[in-house]
C-alpha cells in the first residue's frame, strides 16, 4: 500500500465524513443508487480493481489514512480490513458478450455475487431483473471475489441470442438442447421460479441423486461449463 503523504492527517474521529459515507454505502442499497458510489473492503477486491485500472475515488489504508479500529468499526467483515475504497458504479465494465446469466429476482446477495464470479470464469456477461439483490452490496462483492470489475453488467433488453430458462422440473433436459452462442441462460429464485413469459425454450439439469433441485449458483455454474465444454470439444 501507499505511504501516507506528507503533512496528510490521520484519521481520529468516528464523526468524519469519509467514514460517515462509508458506513451510509455499506449499509443501505439506497446510498449506492443515489450517489452512484460502492465500497470495497480488503486488500484482494482493492488489488482487483487496480488490476483492471479502475481507481477509488477515495482509498482509506489503516494505519496511514485512518485508525484501524475506526476503520473496524464501520466495516461489515468479521475483522478490521487492512483497506476500504470507494469506487464510482460508472467505472465498472460494459459491452456486450456473446453468453448471458438473466438473474430474475435473485434475492441472495451471496447467490449473486457467486453467479458473477461464474459468468467471469465463463466469459459471460450478467443482467439482474427488479429484485435481485445489489451487485454493489457488502456480501455480493465478497461474494464475487473481484469479478465485478471485470464482468459486464448489462441491461435486460441487452442480453444475447436466444434465451433458455434452467428450470427446476418440466423443461428437457439440458444434455438435449441445442446449445449455440449467441445465448443467454435465465434463472430466477428457488422460491419463486421463473414467469411462463420469459422465455419459449425450457431447460432442467438431470439430477441422479435425491435433491428436489439445485441452488441457482450451482445450476447456473452447471449450465455454463455444459457450454463450455460443447464449445470445446
Amino acid at each position: 500500500m501507499r505511504g501516507l503523504a506528507p503533512g496528510k492527517p490521520l484519521i481520529t474521529s468516528r464523526q468524519n465524513e469519509k467514514l460517515r459515507l462509508v458506513r451510509k454505502l455499506l449499509s443501505a442499497r439506497k446510498h449506492r443508487e443515489e450517489s452512484g458510489l460502492f465500497v470495497v473492503e480488503a486488500e484482494d477486491l482493492v488489488e482487483a480493481a487496480t488490476g483492471r485500472g479502475i481507481e477509488p475515488v477515495e482509498l482509506l489504508v489503516a494505519g496511514e489514512d485512518v485508525l484501524p479500529e475506526l476503520l473496524g468499526e464501520v466495516s461489515t467483515l468479521g475483522h478490521a480490513p487492512r483497506v476500504v475504497g470507494i469506487y464510482r458504479r460508472a467505472d465498472l465494465p460494459v459491452g456486450a458478450r456473446n453468453v448471458g446469466l438473466a438473474l430474475w429476482r435473485v434475492a441472495d446477495p451471496g447467490n449473486v455475487g457467486t453467479l458473477i464470479r461464474t459468468a467471469d470464469a465463463f466469459g459471460a456477461a450478467v443482467a439482474l431483473s427488479p429484485g435481485c439483490a445489489d451487485p454493489l452490496g457488502p456480501r455480493a462483492l465478497r461474494a464475487s471475489a473481484g469479478a465485478i470489475f471485470r464482468v459486464p453488467l448489462v441491461a435486460w433488453g441487452e442480453l444475447p441470442g436466444t434465451r433458455i430458462a434452467l428450470a427446476a422440473h418440466g423443461g428437457r433436459p439440458l444434455a438435449e438442447v441445442e446449445l449455440e452462442p449467441p445465448l443467454t441462460f435465465v434463472l430466477g429464485s428457488e422460491r419463486e421460479g421463473l414467469p411462463e413469459e420469459l422465455t419459449a425454450e425450457r431447460a432442467t439439469i438431470t439430477l441422479p441423486g435425491d435433491a428436489e433441485s439445485l441452488n441457482v449458483a450451482a445450476a447456473g455454474a452447471i449450465a455454463l461449463y455444459e457450454l463450455s465444454r460443447r464449445s470445446a470439444s
